[in-house]
């Protein structure tokens, strides 16, 4: 006996061929998805990110200022380029953003981007819609195996500078801007009595004597623990010493209340009003900065091996003929102050001039990129 194969009804294969083209055919009209949520966290001196790496498409990033002193956060990259309002310490702010694939630079802008120069940057990788988070994803260039950020290659940076113009010492004295430093004065915590006292009798003075010498030294900016220095300054001082300084290491520990100061920075906008490290200095803009150690000799003697250097090549803070202090923003002068300062070593014993410590400037100094 033969049997016949069922043969579907007119209407239910009209109904089964309807619902195989509803299937293949895509919605016109998807519900939207809900933007990414990105968690930034600023502190001195960094910034952190809850993901790094996120689908294309809207994000909000939500943002915490951990820190003591205000931060911002600006988003740049694939033609966008946004920034937050400056953030209070302990205060949040949200920024809404639509982000196309790419890599975004994510930094503080505050203080002309010297935030983002002492370490206040970091990158996100946008990828295509739904590749988020792939495991094992590759993008020769700015991804590693695995996924993790690729280690950007080192770039040296270097300069020379020479010292030139006027000499003159620096003694110890009353800072002739306490009132506009006093407010900022206020966010330094445990340094703050210290400081104080140096508004009163400290080392950023008008009280200054002419001096002679000679100082050239170069800077290698190679990142966080290797960058270097090579340099030697000769002066006298006030009471007819000659001292002798080479510096040929540099000092890479925290410096207290803004940790990252240490090494060589090159193109540093701070001090005054910045909040940028201490408001003792008027508001400068720095060719270079150098924090090292250092062999001084005072009349051919050895008197350490481990005296602290601070060297700033920086606009002019100081007017000719008796070089008082002509200015609480300097930072639009002519960079060509080169200031040289030289603390005893931790534990030391203070040096034999006024107040303890050495501090020189050239007035007229100038810099150069090395010959490689």
């Amino acid at each position: 006996m033969m049997h016949r194969h069922a043969v579907p009804s007119r209407n239910v294969a009209g109904a089964l061929l309807a619902a195989v083209a509803l299937a293949a055919t895509p919605p016109r009209h998807r519900a939207p998805s809900a933007p990414a949520v990105v968690s930034a966290k600023l502190s001195e001196w960094k910034v952190e990110l809850s993901e790094a790496t996120i689908a294309a498409g809207p994000v909000t990033f939500t943002i915490t200022n951990a820190g003591s002193i205000p931060h911002a956060l600006e988003v740049e990259g694939e033609r966008i380029e946004r920034e937050t309002p400056l953030i209070e310490p302990g205060a949040t702010a949200t920024l809404a953003l639509t982000l196309k694939p790419g890599t975004y630079e994510l930094y503080c802008p505050v203080g002309n981007d010297s935030h983002k120069k002492l370490g206040m940057e970091t990158h996100l990788t946008v990828a295509g819609s739904g590749s988020a988070g792939a495991p094992g994803a590759v993008e020769y260039g700015t991804t590693a195996l695995g996924g993790s950020p690729a280690p950007a290659a080192a770039s040296v940076q270097a300069i020379r500078v020479t010292g030139g113009g006027p000499v003159i010492q620096i003694l110890p004295g009353p800072f002739p801007f306490p009132d506009s430093a006093a407010p900022i004065l206020q966010a330094f915590g445990d340094e703050r009595e210290g400081l104080e006292s140096q508004v009163k009798n400290g080392p950023y003075s008008n009280n200054v004597v002419r001096s002679r010498g000679t100082f050239a030294f170069t800077a290698w900016d190679e990142g966080a623990v290797r960058d270097s220095v090579d340099g030697v300054a000769e002066f006298a001082t006030q009471d007819g010493a000659h001292w002798k300084l080479v510096i040929d290491r540099v000092q890479t520990k925290d410096v207290p209340h803004h940790p990252r100061f240490g090494g060589v920075i090159l193109g540093l906008y701070y001090h005054g009003v910045t909040q940028v490290h201490t408001p003792l200095v008027p508001t400068i803009n720095s060719a270079v900065a150098v924090w090292a150690f250092g062999h001084l000799y005072r009349n051919d003697v050895l008197v350490t091996d481990n005296a602290m250097v601070h060297v700033m090549l920086l606009s002019r803070t100081r007017r000719d003929g008796d070089f008082a202090l002509a200015c609480w923003d300097c930072s639009k002068n002519k960079i060509e102050e080169l200031q040289l300062q030289i603390l005893p070593g931790p534990g030391e014993p203070k040096f034999a001039a006024p107040g303890g410590f050495l501090f020189v400037n050239w007035e007229k100094s100038s810099s150069r990129k090395p010959a490689s």
